[in-house]
């Protein structure tokens, strides 16, 4: 019985799973730092935009 579970491999996928999925996570949110507060200004920099010509933001 302890031969079975020492040679049995089916739980090793689901580790490399957590490892991947942990990886894009973690790449989301650095993309999500990094481009996130240029989106922001970038976004205001419109809305004012469209104020000075009188089209409605709401």
């Amino acid at each position: 019985m302890l031969k079975l579970f020492r040679d049995d491999e089916s739980g090793a996928v689901t580790v490399d799973w957590v490892v991947l999925t942990a990886a894009i996570v973690g790449l989301g949110f650095a993309v999500l730092n990094s481009v996130g507060p240029q989106t922001v200004a970038y976004s205001d920099e419109i809305v004012t935009e469209l104020d000075s010509q009188g089209i409605a933001t709401y």
